[in-house]
């Protein structure tokens, strides 16, 4: 299992998480999107620590970056599965071993590390999220929890259609979910 984590301009978060996962003895790739050189620190640190960074400028956005990944994933780990975790922290280490423990599971399809929006979620998170899981739901006729979770994890086989997916931004992750439904690929939310 390869841990897949893009980062656009990070902070200690990053930092953290990796120490953590690497403990853990979980192989890491990091994709530096175009942060700029002032972030430079943070990625030498991760390189330290174990981390297989890789870069690009200027800034293209989190699907370019996670597609980047994938080509680097297929080509360096060849029959890894993998699992995305955002770079600010949010995900626990219990959480990602979930969706990697799923993924090893559900070989037919994504997991989704689904998010359960209780408590104190920002209005606009909450508002963001029900929105695109309706239009989802009336686009697919699939009803899913949290259609925007950076929480997922793929299958080894699934690396190169990754890469033909649309999308270089945020839009992408979407996007992979309506592809999923177009290919009949299944999802699964943990």
């Amino acid at each position: 299992m390869i841990i897949l984590i893009p980062a656009y301009e990070p902070d200690r978060r990053l930092v953290d998480l990796v120490t953590d996962l690497r403990h853990c003895g979980q192989t890491i790739v990091v994709v530096d999107d175009g942060s700029g050189p002032e972030f430079r620190p943070v990625f030498d640190r991760v390189a330290e620590l174990g981390c297989d960074v890789i870069a690009h400028t200027p800034n293209r956005g989190k699907g370019y970056a996670l597609k980047r990944g994938f080509a680097h994933i297929a080509r360096t780990y060849p029959g890894h599965d993998v699992v995305c975790a955002d770079c600010d922290g949010q995900h626990t280490l219990t959480d990602i071993a979930t969706v990697a423990e799923s993924v090893r599971s559900h070989r037919a399809g994504i997991v989704l590390g689904a998010r359960r929006f209780s408590g104190d979620v920002p209005l606009r998170s909450r508002f963001g999220n029900d929105m695109t899981r309706a239009v989802f739901r009336l686009a697919t006729g699939r009803r899913l929890q949290d259609t925007q979770t950076g929480l997922r994890g793929y299958p080894a086989w699934m690396l190169g259609w990754l890469q033909t997916v649309d999308g270089d931004r945020f839009e992408y992750e979407l996007e992979v979910l309506l592809a999923a439904g177009r290919h009949g690929i299944e999802l699964h939310e943990v």
